[in-house]
């Protein structure tokens, strides 16, 4: 199956001879990017499988140097293989594999670019994005709003993949490790695949709570302050198992 995605794609391609396909399929993978592209993989059909996309949509990436590894653009994550590996440079050229990347590119290399991230999970998780559609700002309805850096806020509505969704992306960033999508879904980031994902994770699961929270009649949240979250976040810095 990947083997003959690549000869469709290699068919696609212009070139002298084909030598443009030899171009487009770049190098081959270092052993560290083939281990990393493997962790890729794996938490993007964790994202199927926890309800996080639906189908092939959300993406997920993670940096090894100066190569970034992503998702590519609609293919189902459990198609995926070890030869279906896909990178691009940090200006966005691709320099590993011939499937086309995912069109949220510029929004992933705009977190790269920005911030020191080692990992970027996009989702439609769907409380999230219901969330997005009614406040500028997640609510404080809990202490794990600190893990994200603290109140999450809403990037404005931006056509997707584009260079105004980027930017858009960033500033609601600001000072947080993650934010909402208006209309859209969810962006999160971290050193690692797996802190990437469980920030994921856990805004989803806010978002969850504040909606469920919210729909009995007559009744209204109590909200948590700022410095409320700001003391958790501190806590949280030294939680669990210290090496």
């Amino acid at each position: 199956m990947a083997e003959q995605r690549r000869e469709q794609a290699d068919a696609r391609d212009p070139g002298d001879g084909g030598q443009g396909a030899v171009e487009r399929r770049g190098r081959r993978a270092t052993p560290e990017e083939a281990r990393a592209w493997e962790a890729l993989v794996t938490t993007a059909r964790r994202t199927v499988t926890d309800g996080l996309v639906v189908g092939t949509s959300g993406n997920v990436s993670v940096r090894v140097g100066g190569t970034v590894l992503v998702t590519p653009s609609g293919v189902p994550y459990d198609r995926l293989g070890p030869d279906d590996v896909t990178g691009v440079d940090l200006a966005g050229r691709q320099v590993l594999g011939a499937l086309v990347p995912t069109s949220e590119l510029p929004m992933h290399l705009a977190v790269y670019s920005t911030r020191d991230a080692g990992a970027v999970v996009h989702t439609h998780a769907v409380h999230a994005t219901a969330v997005s559609t009614l406040v500028p700002e997640l609510p404080l309805v809990h202490y794990m709003a600190g893990a994200l850096g603290g109140p999450v806020r809403v990037a404005p509505y931006a056509t997707y993949g584009t260079e105004e969704l980027a930017g858009h992306v960033l500033r609601a960033l600001d000072g947080r490790t993650g934010c909402l999508l208006q209309n859209h879904g969810t962006l999160t980031y971290g050193a690692t695949l797996d802190q990437a994902y469980d920030r994921t994770a856990q805004l989803e699961w806010m978002c969850r709570l504040w909606l469920t929270a919210s729909s009995l009649p007559g009744r209204t949240p109590t909200l948590l302050t700022e410095d409320q979250v700001e003391q958790a976040a501190h806590r949280l810095r030294g939680y669990g198992q210290q090496n």
